[in-house]
């Protein structure tokens, strides 16, 4: 019995390490107006008069995810639905209606003058990049995890 789960567990991982790499980089090009419609909505309300560059849908075996370049040089990230994902404004800022109260108003009270150049969301944190070089990780509660 112990042997026929082993066998089986090793042809699960088996199929599954196949299965990876033909998934791997499934990155197409794709017209802006195949995004989402939330992250069209998205790039209207916070980047007006910016043009989608390059747009990309990359799938998964459970996932989608979508990459897209404004003309500024502006990358955004989003999720299946159409969520923001990630920001990187390497040479701007990124607006700030785009990022979360309490994290706007931690950066303004310890690193006056600063900006926020970069900001990603994962499941369970919050990432900031700030222009003097300083990268701040929140919980989701909004606590400071981590500073470089």
């Amino acid at each position: 019995m112990k042997r026929t789960k082993r066998l089986l567990l090793v042809a699960v991982c088996c199929i599954v390490s196949f299965l990876t790499p033909a998934y791997a980089d499934n990155e197409k090009p794709i017209q802006a107006t195949q995004l989402p419609s939330k992250a069209q909505t998205v790039i209207a309300s916070h980047f007006k008069g910016q043009k989608v560059s390059h747009a990309t849908v990359e799938s998964g075996i459970t996932s989608r995810q979508y990459e897209v370049t404004l003309q500024n040089g502006v990358q955004l990230e989003f999720d299946k639905k159409g969520t923001v994902t990630k920001v990187d404004c390497k040479r701007g800022t990124v607006p700030e209606k785009m990022i979360p109260q309490r994290i706007r108003e931690h950066v303004k009270t310890n690193y006056p003058g600063a900006t926020v150049r970069k900001y990603e969301i994962d499941k369970k944190e919050y990432e900031v990049e700030l222009s003097n070089g300083v990268e701040i990780t929140f919980d989701k509660n909004f606590r400071v995890k981590k500073v470089d």
